[in-house]
């Protein structure tokens, strides 16, 4: 049993709908737990298990557990987020691992931030006691770590834990997110929609622990995390087209300059210029140094009006606050 971080757990009694969402592959081991803590945690809700193609008894045990479960056959987790998003409506939304390691007691207390501060999205930050710190193997911690300080390079986040499973969101963030990912990389891709339209969002601490006996984890650090880096670099190219260029071509014409310094040297000495490939080839990487630039340009326009559009959907919806609290 997890110990309680010493905060105040809310006693207020939630009015607004609230769906906790669990994407699972073949969780038959935990599913039945994670149901139960979550129903005596956050009695209000309803809880959705949404079977990603599973071999095992999964749905079946669910089912039996009370949640509503339903089905998504295309695998991975950022297929099954998108179809999540797009069928349950709720003012509120928590997401969270069906593996039985996130800390379910600690859900009221995430709900009631969201709603006190307006906030668009909260992470569950995870914590491992030091008889748990198996849970969070070194190599996914390390690699958390790196792409956390990457993405905080490329976009300027504030995040502590980048890839965290347990969220809270309020239903203008869901309605709002357009869910291109199909994997794992979904949780980058929460992050970098947040910063991008600058919602506000927080942390808190969570304990984390590790899976039961017989369970084994779908996350795949090398494979997953190249996919991971792969997306936080696409949304970069998507999201700050300019800046992205602009590297591109300070890259290009540092190149070209480089190549030309021995040329315009020899000429400025003899008036000669002996070496016509190399001029031709600096002269080229120069061009297409410009080229990129003008790309950046013109798809920062595009992007800046995407991001309107967006900003507009997410302006539609209210935002969560304080009344939809009432205290007992």
């Amino acid at each position: 049993m997890l110990q309680q971080f010493p905060t105040i757990q809310p006693t207020a009694r939630l009015t607004s709908s609230v769906a906790v969402l669990v994407p699972c592959h073949n969780e038959a081991l935990t599913i039945a737990q994670v149901v139960a803590d979550f129903q005596a945690s956050l009695p209000e809700a309803k809880i959705y298990v949404y079977d990603n193609r599973s071999v095992d008894d999964t749905a079946a045990i669910a089912d039996a557990a009370g949640a509503i479960v339903r089905y998504e056959p295309i695998p991975g987790k950022g297929n099954v987020v998108r179809r999540m998003f797009a069928d349950i409506e709720a003012d509120i939304y928590v997401i969270v691992d069906g593996d039985n390691t996130y800390e379910a007691g600690a859900v009221r207390h995430l709900v009631a931030r969201l709603l006190e501060h307006q906030l668009d999205m909260v992470v569950g930050m995870r914590r491992s006691t030091p008889s748990e710190l198996a849970a969070y193997r070194l190599g996914h911690r390390g690699g958390n770590l790196m792409l956390t300080y990457f993405v905080r390079m490329l976009f300027g986040a504030r995040f502590s834990d980048m890839l965290s499973g347990y969220r809270v969101f309020s239903r203008r963030f869901v309605k709002s997110f357009p869910a291109l990912s199909n994997g794992f990389e979904i949780e980058t891709e929460f992050t970098i929609h947040a910063l991008e339209l600058k919602m506000p969002f927080a942390e808190e601490p969570t304990w984390y622990k590790s899976r039961p006996p017989g369970s084994t984890s779908k996350l795949k650090t090398f494979s997953d995390g190249w996919r991971i880096v792969g997306t936080a670099l696409l949304l970069f190219k998507e999201i700050r087209p300019l800046l992205f260029f602009s590297l591109i071509f300070l890259l290009l014409a540092l190149t070209s300059i480089s190549l030309s310094i021995p040329i315009l040297s020899t000429f400025l000495a003899t008036g000669l210029v002996p070496r016509f490939p190399t001029a031709i080839l600096s002269a080229s990487v120069m061009l297409l140094a410009f080229l990129s630039l003008t790309c950046g340009m013109v798809l920062d326009s595009v992007a800046r009006g995407r991001r309107e559009a967006k900003r507009m959907v997410y302006l539609s919806y209210p935002a969560p606050g304080t009344s939809e609290l009432i205290h007992q």
